[in-house]
């Protein structure tokens, strides 16, 4: 989580080696640094809501290297999302900023005169995000300040505008350009680039195969009381079905909405409860109630939503729609001659991903930069890229090796850790890179957009706003059933002296957190810290 969200109050128990983790970074803020610190935090971090609670703090002048302020910089922090800044500027460095994907499909067999492809079609997935609903008109990765891959934590969100579909459609209009009018084999989604796994956060299975970030959006509308709601969702295609069950109460009543998959079939959603009259998302500018449902298989959703757009390209496949990928039928060598490319689907830049990633906080794109990374250094399974990030984090980057612990995912949640040095660390090293500013626009910025969109702002703070424009930071948040387990703000500030500092405020273990309100009040208690450090540099 990586922003205030409704439904997020109720994740899963913080554990008892994390508690005693938290316990023990507790003694990392002595009562000498502590008196250290500009009054105005100080009064902060004393407030009664943080009575349990563990700070950490750091942050450094990037032009002399000194350090303007420091609490508990050597201590493990849980880094919520913050952990994205260590995967996204690994990849942004590794692959580069320009770096596009290249989505090909080949046939692999004989086209006959009449235009017959005797054999298949196979799409080589190359763990592109914009293969559908993400590319504009211009070439730019389309996001939201509230995305579709938050909407069931947050509430609701924001659909993009491009067609979830448009990647799809491309290249099978391209193969049927290419000369091939009917495919008398089958199709294929070659989904061998790495081995495919699934994060603890939330469970997402992670493939190199992506359209409209592996999920069905749906949208969910009040009708009048007593009447069935009106339900629509997207991509519309035969792997995945939708039928409804909501109906419309009185303005007033709670909305009670599920989303459940068909027992013994996977590939129908269901969904479920009740809305109300007039029924608006608490969530600022978020017109309608958006839900969204995981795509179960990945590969087999992308080949028949393939074969389905070769339909409408006037391409038809013998082969039928549905069903499993027929993976065993692939190249066993993963070789594919160049001339056998029938179409070929290329990606905005490396720098516009990034930028999706740490604005919006995108778990799938941040684990995606990860296993890429591996990539580049040969690493095909989550355990060896992150062999392959620690080794370069600490002989590349200049990280100290206990200032970090990523176990599991390259996305933050529930158990990367880092200290406040390791952070603001890696944010100096990164302005030391040919990526540095593409780093730091890629950041949400304070009281603007992104996760940082309404800090300051909605409702107005004076502290925070000589800062808004000013801050450019990456958010983290974890809640673990009622304990906000972290809250974290780190990037960089454009102090009002005219100094850029890279640093990072962190806050573990706040409890108990009964509402979004208490987590709304955090953020905006991290937001002020910043705009305090912002005054004083």
């Amino acid at each position: 989580m990586d922003r205030p969200g409704v439904n997020r109050v109720r994740r899963a128990l913080i554990s008892a080696s994390a508690a005693a983790v938290l316990l023990g970074c507790a003694a990392t803020g002595s009562a000498a640094a502590q008196a250290d610190l500009p009054p105005a935090i100080r009064a902060i971090m004393d407030a009664p809501r943080y009575s349990g609670a563990v700070w950490g703090l750091r942050a450094i002048d990037l032009a002399s290297g000194a350090t303007t302020t420091s609490y508990g910089a050597d201590a493990l922090f849980f880094t919520g999302s913050v952990r994205k800044l260590f995967s996204v500027g690994l990849a942004l460095n590794a692959l580069g900023i320009d770096h596009r994907f290249e989505t090909p499909v080949y046939r692999v067999g004989e086209v006959a005169p009449d235009g017959t492809l005797h054999g298949d079609l196979v799409l080589v997935a190359s763990g592109d995000l914009t293969l559908g609903g993400r590319t504009t008109a211009d070439g730019k990765v389309a996001f939201t300040n509230f995305d579709h891959t938050e909407a069931n934590s947050l509430g609701s969100a924001i659909l993009t505008e491009p067609d979830p579909l448009a990647g799809l459609d491309l290249l099978a209009r391209q193969v049927a350009a290419s000369g091939i009018k009917a495919v008398a084999g089958d199709v294929i989604v070659d989904d061998r680039l790495f081995d495919q796994f699934r994060v603890p956060n939330g469970n997402v299975l992670i493939t190199p195969i992506i359209v409209n970030d592996n999920l069905i959006d749906v949208t969910i509308l009040p009708t009048e009381a007593g009447r069935p709601a009106t339900i629509d969702w997207r991509p519309k295609t035969a792997a995945f079905t939708v039928t409804s069950e909501v109906r419309t109460v009185a303005a007033g009543e709670p909305l009670e909405i599920s989303l459940e998959t068909s027992p013994g079939d996977p590939e129908r959603g269901i969904v479920k409860g009740q809305i109300p009259v007039g029924y608006k998302p608490a969530l600022p500018g978020v017109p309608t109630l958006v839900r969204t449902f995981p795509v179960p298989d990945p590969s087999a959703f992308a080949r028949t939503a393939l074969i389905e757009a070769l339909g409408r390209a006037g391409v038809p496949v013998k082969a039928a729609a549905t069903g499993p990928n027929p993976s065993a039928r692939l190249p066993s060598d993963n070789a594919y001659p160049r001339t056998a490319q029938v179409a070929r689907f290329t990606s905005p830049p490396y720098s516009e991903y990034a930028r999706l990633i740490l604005k919006v906080s995108h778990n799938l794109g941040a684990n995606m930069s990860l296993v890429l990374f591996g990539l580049t250094k040969g690493a095909r399974t989550i355990g060896t890229a992150l062999a392959a990030e620690r080794t370069a984090l600490v002989t590349d980057y200049g990280l100290r090796p206990d200032g970090f612990d990523f176990p599991t995912n390259g996305s933050g949640s529930p158990d990367s850790r880092a200290t406040p040095a390791a952070v603001t660390d890696l944010l100096a090293a990164m302005r030391r890179t040919k990526g540095a500013e593409v780093y730091f626009d890629a950041l949400p910025v304070l009281g603007v957009d992104g996760s940082l969109a309404t800090v300051g702002v909605d409702p107005p703070n004076p502290v925070i706003a000589p800062a808004i424009g000013r801050v450019f930071a990456k958010t983290g948040t974890t809640v673990a059933g009622d304990t906000l387990k972290a809250q974290v703000f780190a990037g960089y500030l454009k102090s009002r002296a005219g100094r850029l500092l890279a640093y990072v405020v962190y806050v573990n273990n706040v409890a108990p957190i009964g509402s979004i309100a208490d987590v709304i009040e955090v953020f905006g208690d991290e937001g002020e810290i910043s705009a305090i450090l912002y005054d004083l540099n």
